[in-house]
């Protein structure tokens, strides 16, 4: 069977997290998704290595991987996967003296560049990449060109896309060819609308971190999955403060500033990319699959204001107790069984198999949203 891995989250210890992101939590959270390897996130921080200790052997048989993402120069974000905490402890030590909230963030500011921050991970033996490298604020292409701009003479292990791309975004990008692609939630709630938003199946192998490390590194992903692109924040170019989008034309044109409010207009991914793709065929990649999660398809279904309300829980509820994890109704369940307890559920995830869902493409912060247009009984 392949694992299902979310690699990147965080911890109570960085901002805007939720304070219910405890490990039990988390885990429990896992098996309702169908997440079987888990990543730790925020393992540089001491206090947090310490609460995972207790539950890295659990009943439910998530594999926990120390993971851990750090903010180096210019504000640009890297993501690691070490082999255990003792060397996530070693790696806080070596960062320490460049940084001044080591101890106290979950995601912490070094004031080292791309290259210090690969060699210290991998003479640690772990994985470093660019966290949602498009991402026009903190991610890598936001303020290189290339890899070697921003890492040096050190190699990248993998390339984590971010909710606004997807495979057949990096896919064109000549110099990411052989280099693997993670999609990951980067949660900063266990709720399963966050937690494996974006997840990675990895081919068949031990259930050991030095397993999944060995086969993100050969890059043996079978599947990556997660948004529709255009339902990222960062999607289109546009307004930070009104949203109003524009053509890289456009944006250009008014120098940046949104002649609506004289906001910042921000450059969205799909033209980051279109501005970095090679005029060939793109790479072949393995398959991306498109998901929504259960709870806003509930939503949709149900016509309410959230996917919180008691009305949607209720439904949701019902399907994870009748037939298994979120992931597995989502994927392979057979649309007959899900009818089975929701008729109008059902008609939404075959129409989404289908692809029948118009995309309002996000920008500027904004996330985008979706029209199931066959979701009816």
């Amino acid at each position: 069977m392949p694992d299902t891995a979310d690699l990147h989250l965080h911890s109570p210890f960085s901002m805007a997290t939720s304070a219910a992101m405890t490990p039990p939590t988390l885990i429990d959270a896992c098996t309702r998704k169908g997440i079987s390897v888990l990543g730790s996130g925020d393992a540089l921080n001491a206090a947090w290595r310490r609460m995972w200790q207790e539950h890295l052997d659990n009943d439910a048989g998530v594999l926990v991987v120390p993971t851990l993402e750090v903010e180096g120069k210019g504000r640009i974000h890297y993501l690691a996967i070490m082999a255990d905490f003792e060397a996530c402890a070693e790696l806080a030590a070596d960062l320490a003296p460049h940084a001044r909230d080591i101890e106290k963030a979950g995601r912490p500011h070094v004031d080292m560049g791309g290259e210090a921050i690969a060699r210290a991970v991998h003479g640690l033996g772990g994985l470093i990449g660019p966290a949602h490298a498009f991402t026009p604020w903190t991610g890598m292409y936001a303020a290189f060109d290339s890899i070697r701009d921003c890492f040096g003479e050190e190699t990248i292990d993998f390339l984590e896309l971010g909710l606004s791309a997807d495979s057949a975004y990096g896919a064109g990008i000549a110099e990411l060819e052989g280099i693997p692609f993670l999609s990951n939630s980067d949660a900063h709630s266990a709720s399963p609308l966050k937690l494996g938003r974006e997840f990675n199946r990895l081919r068949p192998g031990t259930a050991t971190v030095r397993s999944v490390i060995a086969r993100v590194r050969r890059g043996e992903i079978a599947m990556n999955a997660g948004f529709f692109p255009e339902e990222g924040k960062y999607s289109r170019t546009a307004c930070t403060r009104c949203f109003t989008q524009y053509s890289l034309e456009e944006a250009k044109r008014h120098r940046w500033h949104c002649p609506v409010d004289r906001g910042r207009i921000k450059k969205g991914v799909a033209d980051r990319v279109r501005e970095l793709a090679a005029p060939c065929a793109p790479a072949p990649r393995p398959p991306y699959l498109h998901l929504i999660p259960l709870g806003e398809i509930i939503q949709r279904c149900l016509g309410t204001t959230s996917p919180a309300t008691k009305g949607c829980m209720q439904v949701y509820n019902a399907l994870i107790a009748g037939l298994g994890p979120e992931i597995d109704i989502l994927i392979d369940m057979p649309v007959a069984d899900i009818a089975e307890i929701d008729p109008r559920v059902a008609a939404a995830v075959d129409a989404l198999r289908e692809g029948d869902v118009i995309l309002h493409p996000g920008g500027g912060g904004k996330y985008g949203s979706f029209t199931i247009c066959r979701a009816k009984e």
